[in-house]
């Protein structure tokens, strides 16, 4: 980048910011649709990895601060306006500040790791101790600030990594209404699909998913309780990573239930994933379930980064077929290219008992619920203080906060006991043991490495006034239950929307699934970047 780019984009970053910074982005529709008239598809950091990245960063051609500087013109460009993903919904007024200093190390020959100077997003429940808000994108929260941050952001941080800003996210990571809309809240708007507007990014890592596959960040980390990092990667045309339970801290996180919660990746490719994953792993002394990671911590994932990864792999796969032809035939595609890598797959039938366990999960969830948010409200600085207060201010506010769906999750949380009931310890051993039995007896009876299939269907329409209308497809479940990793891989499209393919298998096999989608990713490259068309074509 010549010096006169360089000074160019740092101004209008630096003018560009305060705008940017608020509690909500919302958009002037016909503001959005002047600025989607003049859009430009073209953008000079789009697809670039983190590795190009800091080779950039190397070879001079690039600074931290610059590259952060395109990002936050890039969000105001079509995040805010063109196509108004809404995906943003805070930036960092220290970032370009952070990322200076990260120049500034560089320069003096100090380089902290492959994150150094890497601009990325963060999901909105995930506490900073900084001037940006932490609000799980509701209004009950607005105001509240972290008095630390959460243990990964730490991690983040001291591994160089640049906080661009926070995510939309579906409201409290989508556990508010079974009747909801993924990718709205209250505080944030509606986050769009990049692909087709008037489609859904899914949840609840919505925003997170959206701004990497719209080039607006190098990389993002979201949170999954069930299918909240892996939905809206599928149908970003993303990878990410569901780490087992453990791997990652959740201390500083807006719980939904501490038996099924973790953060994860999100990223364009599988190599920028596991870079992510492994700085924001290790054991925090303030979660002691990730006590359990000792002797199986891997600090650096890419050995696992191996185009034979599949060769030899035993894959076990659901025989129940697809009732749609074109994900039937996608997935035949996925199989025979597995099988040229070297794969062997095994036919089972296993899926059906999984998700027999779903009404004991939803109850774990909802006792977990109520616990964990009390816990964390209790302690933080929201003006709120337990599940009960954000109830009534929900009800006091309902025409902002409850517009269309409302809070029944909520009210039917609140009303249960605590978790020394009988009713709670049936639901955890039937759903968490349970999962975990019938994956681990599957896997052994069949000496296999994964568990395979589709990870969902493509993304539903946006329908903020009935919900969501998501298929029968979903794999996000069984690794979800049982606190097990989980990897999507881009592996093609349907109406030409992204699909993504997931492997799952047991306790921090995380390295072993890497390796196997990143086989796969290598073989096929599926991922291409969005075109934020603004309606669906059949193919």
């Amino acid at each position: 980048m010549k010096r006169k780019d360089f000074i160019r984009n740092t101004a209008i970053a630096a003018v560009t910011m305060p705008s940017l910074i608020g509690s909500s982005f919302k958009t002037d529709k016909k503001k959005g649709e002047e600025a989607m008239a003049e859009f430009s598809f073209d953008f000079e950091l789009d697809e670039i990895t983190i590795s190009e990245l800091q080779e950039n960063f190397k070879k001079g051609t690039y600074t931290s601060e610059a590259v952060t500087a395109l990002y936050i013109q890039r969000i105001g460009e079509i995040d805010k306006d063109g196509p108004n993903l809404n995906s943003v919904i805070e930036l960092n007024p220290d970032a370009l500040s952070v990322a200076k200093e990260m120049d500034a190390e560089r320069n003096s020959g100090k380089i902290r790791g492959p994150l150094h100077g890497i601009p990325i997003l963060i999901k909105d429940n995930i506490d900073t101790a900084d001037k940006m808000m932490t609000t799980a994108g509701s209004l009950a929260l607005e105001g509240n600030i972290a008095s630390n941050d959460a243990f990964i952001v730490e991690k983040l941080r001291d591994a160089g990594a640049v906080l661009l800003g926070k995510t939309n996210l579906s409201e409290w990571a989508n556990f508010r209404s079974s009747k909801s809309c993924s990718g709205w809240s209250s505080r944030g708007g509606q986050t769009n699909n990049p692909y087709v507007l008037d489609h859904n990014p899914c949840g609840s890592s919505s925003g997170s998913g959206v701004a990497v596959s719209a080039n607006l960040c190098a990389a993002a980390v979201g949170t999954e309780t069930d299918g909240s990092v892996t939905c809206p990667a599928s149908v970003c045309g993303l990878v990410g990573i569901k780490p087992t339970v453990g791997l990652v801290s959740r201390t500083g996180i807006i719980p939904i239930s501490f038996t099924q919660d973790t953060a994860g990746p999100l990223a364009r490719t599988v190599t920028d994933a596991a870079i992510l994953l492994a700085a924001m792993s290790g054991p925090d002394p303030y979660d002691e379930k990730t006590n359990e990671i000792k002797g199986k911590y891997i600090t650096d994932y890419s050995e696992f980064l191996n185009i034979n990864g599949l060769k030899g792999k035993r894959i076990g796969i659901e025989k129940k077929k697809y009732e749609n032809q074109f994900m039937g035939r996608l997935f035949q595609k996925a199989l025979e290219t597995m099988k040229l890598q070297g794969a062997v797959l095994i036919e089972l039938e296993y899926l059906d008992k999984l998700n027999a366990l779903g009404e004991a999960e939803f109850d774990v969830l909802k006792y977990e619920f109520k616990y964990g948010l009390d816990k964390y409200l209790s302690a933080s600085n929201a003006k709120v203080r337990n599940l009960k207060e954000v109830i009534d201010f929900n009800a006091e506010n309902q025409d902002k906060v409850m517009p269309t769906f409302k809070q029944e999750i909520f009210i039917e949380s609140n009303e249960l006991e605590g978790l020394e009931s009988a009713a709670y310890k049936e639901a955890l051993e039937k759903s968490h043991a349970g999962s975990k039995t019938i994956i681990d007896e599957t896997m052994k009876n069949n000496d296999l490495d994964a568990l395979c299939g589709l990870t969902m269907g493509p993304a539903c329409s946006t329908d903020i006034i009935y919900g969501d209308r998501w298929g029968d497809v979903f794999l996000t479940a069984p690794a979800a239950m049982s606190g097990y990793p989980h990897i999507t891989v881009p592996a093609g499209k349907v109406f030409g929307l992204p699909v993504g393919l997931s492997f799952f298998s047991g306790a921090f096999k995380e390295g072993e699934l890497i390796a196997m989608g990143y086989s796969f990713e290598q073989a096929v490259k599926h991922r291409v970047k969005p075109d934020f068309k603004s309606s669906i074509e059949l193919q």
